[in-house]
């Protein structure tokens, strides 16, 4: 499966319909949303009012990572405001399956996050319940970050988890993403790609996202 979700962190905010309308014309599969509350990672991004904004435009399904302590407390929120897919951090949950099944709850799409340091065995007990898993390829926070080699071992041994399970959690990775890297990335079993500079900073973001599901 070639799927993209490009990030609008990266986005034109003065003209972010404008990115939203290109993405609805474009042959990308999600609308990526970065949640940054500047405590979990150094950085500050958008909330709730943005992504209900972006949804009342977006013609694709909302992809929110929430990049944030306590995420328990705003599940709720982001389902109203549009999210099709909520993302938690692993390292972020104390009580995981808690949270999973509160966002699964809902009648959405949960997935857990690792940050390039935490292991792919830490999901051994939880993969059962996801719909997917996230990988940063980069630190966390910012955007138009290098791409961490590790990432291509950790999404094969990701893969090999879920196929002797016999799942069917997709694979998605976040950061650092251009055709060289994404082509390496679906090679070990990636899903989705996500990106933001690559895309919104091309000269033709329509043509790089259909190009990048070609890969």
């Amino acid at each position: 499966m070639k799927l993209v979700a490009p990030s609008i962190l990266a986005a034109n905010f003065n003209k972010l319909g404008d990115d939203i309308e290109m993405i609805n014309s474009s042959e990308a599969d999600f609308v990526h949303c970065d949640v940054m509350d500047g405590v979990f990672v150094p950085n500050i991004s958008f909330g709730i009012p943005v992504i209900q904004a972006v949804n009342s435009i977006s013609t694709k399904p909302l992809d929110v990572h929430l990049m944030i302590v306590n995420p328990e407390k705003y599940i709720e929120d982001f389902y109203q405001a549009g999210a099709s897919i909520i993302t938690v951090h692993y390292e972020a949950c104390p009580h995981l399956h808690r949270v999973i099944q509160q966002i699964k709850n809902l009648g959405i799409k949960a997935s857990v996050c690792l940050n390039p340091h935490t292991p792919v065995f830490l999901l051994e007990e939880i993969l059962s319940e996801l719909d997917m898993v996230l990988l940063m390829s980069v630190n966390p926070g910012f955007g138009g970050q290098r791409f961490i080699e590790n990432t291509f071992r950790k999404a094969s041994a990701l893969k090999e988890m879920i196929l002797q399970k016999n799942l069917s959690t997709l694979i998605e990775v976040d950061g650092g993403v251009n055709f060289e890297v994404g082509k390496k990335l679906y090679d070990s079993g990636v899903d989705i790609l996500v990106a933001g500079s690559f895309v919104f900073n091309s000269a033709n973001p329509t043509e790089t996202i259909a190009k990048l599901k070609q890969l």
